[in-house]
């Protein structure tokens, strides 16, 4: 998928020329409307004649960047909140998590559509942009925190911590030089989980109209709109950016997993 992103088109040699893509994303040829999968179009075409398979390979784009983005919001906050509330305690962790159990409270879609409608519905794609992925951050990053705080407790007790601030090492050298280097496996474990979920929910966003406008292929916007009126006369337009969505959350679900087996030190003291 990351492959498919970054070399969908020559932009990365200073050139706009499709090149996995057969097609530009918005190149329509009117004569080809509705068109089945063929050699020269392996998914078909939409309604309005764009090459499918095109569509969704640019759609990789967009889910990467989208998902990327957003996830890397959510660890630098889950940072920030988990290892202040975790390392000093007392009132103000018990402060830092009831504002926590408020942030999780509210249902992520709903959340994230409101401040959709409220600051980018009649955004142009670029602030939707930004608002999509500052929303997804802000909602992942609440759960992200509870774990990173966790991890921060269990590991302000070791040793080489009490060491430390016996030969009188400040606070903020202990956070940046012992607790935040042995929080970093945990929370690259957790992101690379998350992008799944990030980039489902963009898809879910999407779908219901709120996430980055036509003509830009997000997955989730193929799939609402012409996928559903045209699907049972022409199913290709809903399976393929489907397919796509089903794939990319299972990969990077995968690769969490596998993460968390080298990065674990239980599971390698277990092989």
């Amino acid at each position: 998928m990351l492959f498919t992103a970054i070399f969908a088109d020559a932009r990365v040699v200073g050139s706009s020329k499709p090149l996995l893509a057969r097609y530009w994303y918005d190149d329509q040829i009117l004569t080809e409307r509705l068109e089945g999968p063929s050699l020269r179009h392996p998914f078909g075409t939409d309604e309005l004649g764009r090459d499918l398979f095109s569509r969704v390979v640019y759609g990789a784009r967009v889910s990467v960047v989208v998902g990327f983005s957003a996830v890397t919001i959510a660890a630098f906050l889950s940072i920030l909140v988990g290892t202040v509330s975790g390392y000093f305690g007392g009132w103000l962790d018990t402060l830092m998590q009831r504002l926590v159990d408020i942030w999780i409270a509210f249902p992520p879609l709903v959340l994230i559509v409101t401040w959709m409608s409220v600051f980018a519905l009649r955004a142009g794609p670029e602030r939707r942009a930004f608002w999509l992925i500052l929303s997804l951050g802000l909602v992942i990053a609440a759960g992200s925190s509870r774990v990173v705080r966790g991890a921060v407790i269990s590991i302000k007790n070791n040793q080489y911590v009490d060491a430390a601030r016996t030969v009188g090492a400040s606070d903020r050298r202990i956070i940046f030089r012992h607790i935040v280097p042995n929080i970093l496996p945990v929370v690259i474990i957790l992101s690379t989980v998350q992008l799944g979920a990030a980039i489902l929910a963009e898809a879910s966003i999407s779908f219901l109209g709120y996430g980055i406008p036509p003509p830009f292929p997000a997955w989730g916007t193929m799939l609402s709109g012409k996928g559903i009126l045209y699907m049972r006369a022409h199913p290709w337009l809903a399976v393929w950016p489907g397919v796509a969505i089903a794939l990319a959350v299972y990969g990077f679900n995968m690769l969490g997993d596998a993460l968390r087996d080298v990065l674990d030190p239980r599971l390698r003291g277990g092989r």
